[in-house]
């Protein structure tokens, strides 16, 4: 399998700005193809232009991870909130052509949990249904914009304590039928799957051609290898129903066993990773090479 192999740009550092082109040729010497960068914020200062030709000057492509919030969710009952949300996902599809992404994924619906300090809250059918329709809705406006521009959203499922509105690959598959537009796909994230999907190769077989973009994570966010993921099972899936999207890595938990330590906040790298980034990389490639010959 052929796919590219990718690592997010929060393995780094975080905000990404202009003061970090460097690490694009950083991260090609590490053997990746293209980069995950967060859709950058007006603040975080990175010009377009300039990061465009910085990743071309690295040989390197981009995919982005978009961050919404609960002032931009398309499914909040608050009507400047949805505007705020699909004001925000028009905008990515701006950056992304200003970057040369043509992929855009992330939980593009909005509504976090655990890092807006929102807790679960209880809802009716009724409450349920007029959320869902949101979602829906709000996606069917946008996709056929991201279509237009020659991209595609890529909504990704989330583990129950990060969201209330989609969790498991089944209920992406719903979404994702029942918008029923090329702009629109799936991401699927092996660390969210592996809590909440009951066989992740099953899951991939089941998503099968809506998947458009694929995150190869640990269970613990650790580098691949040291958890407890199947990865030939994993890439045989992916091999079977012809996936030849990217995949990336996302192995930002730190080696630091402290007591109190609040380990869902993202800390910055207090070591040299390289080798540890090698041998992941090295990993995923030779499970996605072997893949085609073990069906």
């Amino acid at each position: 399998m052929k796919n590219q192999v990718g690592i997010i740009s929060m393995q780094f550092v975080r905000p990404f700005t202009g003061a970090h082109l460097g690490l694009f040729a950083q991260i090609r010497a590490l053997g990746f193809d293209f980069i995950e960068l967060l859709v950058p914020e007006p603040e975080d200062g990175l010009d377009l232009a300039t990061a465009r030709r910085a990743l071309d000057d690295a040989g390197l492509s981009v995919v982005l991870a978009a961050r919404v919030n609960t002032q931009r969710s398309i499914a909040s009952d608050d009507a400047g909130a949805r505007q705020g949300g699909l004001d925000y996902l028009a905008r990515c599809i701006e950056v992304a052509d200003g970057l040369g992404a043509t992929i855009i994924g992330g939980p593009l619906y909005g509504e976090p949990m655990v890092f807006a300090g929102r807790p679960p809250l209880p809802r009716t059918s009724d409450e349920m249904k007029a959320r869902a329709d949101r979602m829906i809705d709000g996606l069917s406006r946008l996709a056929p914009q991201a279509r237009a521009a020659g991209k595609v959203f890529a909504v990704e499922p989330l583990n129950r304590f990060e969201t209330d509105m989609l969790n498991t690959t089944r209920q992406g598959i719903a979404l994702v039928d029942a918008v029923n537009d090329a702009g629109l796909g799936l991401m699927l994230d092996t660390f969210h799957m592996n809590m909440e999907d009951q066989s992740i190769p099953d899951a991939i077989r089941l998503a099968g051609h809506r998947t458009m973009h694929f995150q190869a994570n640990e269970n613990h966010r650790g580098f691949p290898g040291t958890g407890n993921m199947d990865w030939p099972a994993i890439m045989r899936a992916l091999s079977q129903v012809g996936y030849t999207g990217p995949v990336s890595l996302e192995p930002f938990r730190r080696d630091d066993q402290r007591l109190a330590l609040p380990i869902a906040q993202w800390r910055a790298p207090a070591e040299d990773e390289t080798a540890k980034l090698k041998a992941g990389h090295a990993l995923i490639r030779a499970a996605l090479d072997f893949a085609e010959y073990a069906q």
